[in-house]
């Protein structure tokens, strides 16, 4: 069973910084394209930032410019710092690893809570 193992978060205040890190099994970790997607209450899950193997990213509009997703490939484990923070931004964070390996397989982390107070 793949284990992601996320770390960060908690408490922050509107215009202050966060970060988050996952830290994934190399094995996966080398091949994978790794995300951070929010769940908000009663929200559908949505992405927030995905980095692929080869160091593209990709940003949800609301987090343009305000977060940056990046992956250390020596430690297996990928960041998400997050700046000038809004209320909107609260919810619970999930990792996320995703390849094709003759199928496609996608690992989740157990979540972790981001609040935001105004």
């Amino acid at each position: 069973q793949v284990q992601l193992v996320e770390s960060g978060g908690g408490l922050g205040q509107a215009g202050g910084s966060l970060s988050l890190s996952c830290a994934a099994p190399e094995s996966v970790f080398k091949i994978a394209s790794m995300a951070w997607y929010r769940q908000a209450p009663g929200k559908q899950r949505v992405l927030v930032a995905r980095v692929t193997t080869g160091g593209t990213t990709v940003y949800a509009d609301s987090v343009k410019g305000r977060f940056t997703i990046s992956r250390d490939d020596a430690k297996s484990t990928v960041h998400l710092e997050m700046s000038r923070l809004k209320p909107e931004d609260t919810g619970v964070y999930f990792c996320n690893a995703a390849y094709w390996s003759g199928s496609d397989r996608v690992y989740w982390g157990q979540g972790t809570q981001v609040t935001v107070s105004s």
